[in-house]
This record gives C-alpha cells, structure tokens and sequence, in this order.
C-alpha cells in the first residue's frame, strides 16, 4: 500500500470504537491507520460478501465498494446477513452499503448496480483514481471468478477469493504484483471447462454457517493483509470442510504456462 499515515490520525470516537482491536499483541495504531486508509472493492452482496464487508467495516476499514447486480430475494435471508425481510426486492450493492453505515458511520460505504466485466472494469473499480487495495471475489461461480482474475492480474491489484457451497469452502489471496500466481494457476482445469462445472449456491444449496465462515475467514485475511502488510496465505488455498470439522492448507505455485498471469508477465 501506498498510503502515508503521517496525515492521518484516529478521532476519539475510532480510538473507543476499536480500543479492544488496538489492544492486542502485533496490531498497534499504525496497524489501526493503515486499516482507515484503504479502499477495497468487493464483488457480490450476498453471502460471502455480507459477513466479510460487516466484519471489514466493524473493525474500521476505510472505505468500501461493492459491486453486484442482483436483488434480494426471500431465499438470501437465509445466510446474507446485511438483509432484512423488508428488504426482498431491493437491489444488494445499495441495500448492503446502507446497512454497513449504519453499523459503522465512521467509514464509508458504497454499492454500484452492476456486473463487472472485463470491459467496466476500468470506471468499475475507479481505476482512474487510484487503483483500489485488494479486490474480494464474493461470487458464487467459476465464470466470474475467471474474469475478476483476469482483472486482478490486468490491472495488478490483490485479489482475495473465497468460495462456499454446502459445508465447503476455499480461500486465496493472490498478489500478481509478485508474480506468484493467480487463481488460474491454481483452478486452471476448472476454468477451462465452465461449461461442465456451475455448481453454485442456487442449484446445489448452502448451509448458512458455511457462508458465515468463509465470509469472516476472508475478513481476517484481509485484516491481516491490510492492517499488517503480510498476506497470511502466500502461494497456500485454505480448505475448510464443516460436514468433518477439518480445515487444511494446500500449497500451490505459479503454472509457467498460465495464459492468465503469464501472457502479462
């Protein structure tokens, strides 16, 4: 991150508000500023993107962004967290930034009716601004997942992807800046045949928990990448399993034959 925390400063009311995040072992103040400085976007309002953004904006991330195209439906209060039943019918991305000043009025929240392609993405993500600290990948299917990598990769921003269905999930946080890989890399097989792997919440069912974790899971990677500058999964996809309790780490390395990360570098 480029930010400079020498102009920046908590309030009193930031310095009450997250005095037990403050106190503890390896996050300090600056830890806390550099939180306050960033602008991070996330892809899909719904039940990844709920729980992460309210856990993100609980703890004092600066400003977030996001993006989705999709309206609240009955079946989402089952596990989107930001959602009411008053809500069903209103868009996500505006329901949800609402919601997230609310919770938190010391940040700032923003939503964007749309979907993001590799055309948008330029005016999308505010390119043109200042590119944004990390991308979330809160998506529920393989076809999007692709093209937010390929704008990570095109535009070298971290990219944080999580994944849930049933009582599974992954998690990845990739920096193309090092080129250490990407998300094709490591689902290249997968990618490629879209056509034949769709699975996703709405045709193959998701238990609230799972979402939640996944969810918060990535908060705390985040956290950690952009509070701490380390990124607690460096070249390793986390799977977590909650029919068996377990949770494991797979590494992976860059494929020197992506056509994603490799066709840039």
């Amino acid at each position: 991150m480029t930010h400079s925390l020498e102009t920046e400063q908590l309030l009193d009311e930031e310095l009450l508000r997250y005095a037990r995040q403050i106190l503890l072992d390896g996050w300090d103040i600056d830890a806390q500023l550099r939180l306050k400085s960033v602008r991070i976007i996330i892809i899909g309002a719904g039940g990844l993107g709920c729980p992460a953004s309210e856990t993100l904006v609980r703890a004092g991330l600066g400003q977030v962004h996001l993006i989705d195209d999709d309206v609240i439906e009955a079946s989402n209060l089952q596990r989107q967290t930001l959602f009411l039943p008053d809500d069903m019918g209103k868009p996500k991305a505006l329901t949800a930034a609402t919601m997230l000043e609310r919770i938190n009025p010391l940040i700032a929240a923003r939503g964007t009716v749309a979907r993001l392609s590799e055309d948008n993405a330029y005016d999308l993500l505010d390119i043109a601004t200042g590119k944004p600290d990390l991308l979330l990948d809160c998506t529920d299917n393989f076809a999007t997942r692709d093209i937010i990598n390929r704008i990570s990769v095109r535009y070298q921003i971290p990219l944080l992807s999580a994944s849930a269905i049933a009582m599974q999930g992954q998690l990845a946080l990739f920096e193309p800046h090092l080129d250490t890989g990407c998300y094709h890399c490591v689902f290249g097989s997968v990618v490629d045949d879209i056509e034949t792997d769709e699975r996703t919440c709405a045709n193959s069912g998701v238990l609230a928990s799972t979402t939640a974790i996944m969810g918060n899971l990535q908060a705390n990677a985040a956290l950690q990448y952009l509070g701490l500058t380390k990124n607690p999964l460096t070249n390793k996809l986390l799977i977590w399993d909650g029919s068996r309790m377990q949770q494991r780490l797979m590494g992976y390395r860059k494929d020197p034959e992506c056509p994603v990360c490799c066709a840039t570098s």
